[in-house]
């Protein structure tokens, strides 16, 4: 990396002697990300459900139409004449 591009960084400031990072300081963090996804994880999961019965009766009732129509494409008519 040259100089310049160097100094245009935004330098990342921590909580020890120097503003250097520290671990703590990354656990910190990665905590902070990971109650974000959690929450956002919670709020999706009715909305999945939801679309997991939607789609099972969906498909349940799409077999049965394929069915009923594979039926009557195959069954026997039988006329009965008297004499």
């Amino acid at each position: 990396m040259s100089p310049r591009s160097r100094s245009r960084r935004k330098a990342a400031r921590g909580s020890g002697p120097d503003g250097q990072i520290e671990i703590g300081d990354i656990r910190d963090k990665l905590a902070e990300l990971r109650g974000g996804v959690e929450e956002t994880t919670e709020s999706a999961k009715p909305y999945l459900t939801y679309a997991a019965v939607g789609g099972g009766i969906a498909l349940i009732v799409l077999a049965f139409l394929l069915g009923r129509r594979r039926g009557r494409r195959k069954s026997t008519w039988v006329e009965i004449k008297r004499l």
